[in-house]
């Protein structure tokens, strides 16, 4: 008995764990300049669900003196493709599920009504799992307790076995072009020596013929 509470205790223990270490959560603070942009990136490969929401703290004392302050925010696609963008916004979300592997880009500005400074904006970025509903997930399927964590620890394990198929891609890419970095530059070592060498022999070739029509040799 005391061997099978203990099984169970560490099997609890590695859901914990795992489900901690798999939670791709991102809460972050800004500090916005007054002019500028401030960015956040996420290298986040293909077909991944990615839910981000931002409010916007104004830290300013005076900030009753002043019109309210509003920010903008633009979120585009390792290709360039605009995501998510919005104007004179306090507050908003963005979702979308990724079409490309690369870096996301989320930038922020102030707009350019707001005078003064003291502008944060908070930022709590989830991508794949910690931003799956887990909860409508229990009352679609009428699920809980240990099932419900066994199918959230299933969805951990999914999900660390895409991250690491992807990382496995992403380093024989890396791989590949690191190789073919080194053959051209091998090649480009020997013609650069084999210019040399040229150059050389048609110096002592010059330098051989002026000195006979010299009669110095």
């Amino acid at each position: 008995m005391a061997s099978q509470w203990g099984l169970t205790s560490s099997v609890l223990v590695m859901i914990i764990l795992l489900s901690c270490a798999t939670r791709k959560t991102q809460g972050i603070w800004l500090d916005l300049p007054a002019t500028g942009t401030k960015c956040v990136s996420e290298d986040i490969h293909n077909n991944v669900v990615v839910l981000a929401d931002y409010a916007l703290i104004n830290n300013q004392e005076d900030s009753h003196l002043h019109p309210p302050a509003t920010i903008s925010v633009k979120v585009t696609s390792p290709y360039g493709n605009t995501l998510h963008h919005k104007e004179n916004m306090t507050h908003g979300q963005f979702a979308f599920t990724t079409t490309e592997s690369g870096n996301y880009l989320a930038c922020f500005w102030v707009d350019g009504n707001h005078q003064g400074g003291g502008l944060s904006v908070s930022l709590d970025w989830r991508i794949g799992i910690a931003a799956k509903d887990w909860e409508s997930v229990a009352k679609k399927e009428k699920i809980e307790g240990v099932e419900f964590e066994l199918r959230k620890l299933e969805g951990a394990v999914e999900a660390i076995h895409e991250n690491l198929i992807y990382l496995k891609n992403r380093e024989s890419e890396m791989r590949e072009v690191s190789e073919k970095t080194n053959a051209r530059v091998a090649w480009f070592s020997i013609l650069s020596l084999g210019v040399c060498i040229g150059a050389a022999v048609l110096q002592v070739w010059y330098l051989k013929r002026f000195f006979h029509k010299k009669k110095l040799i």
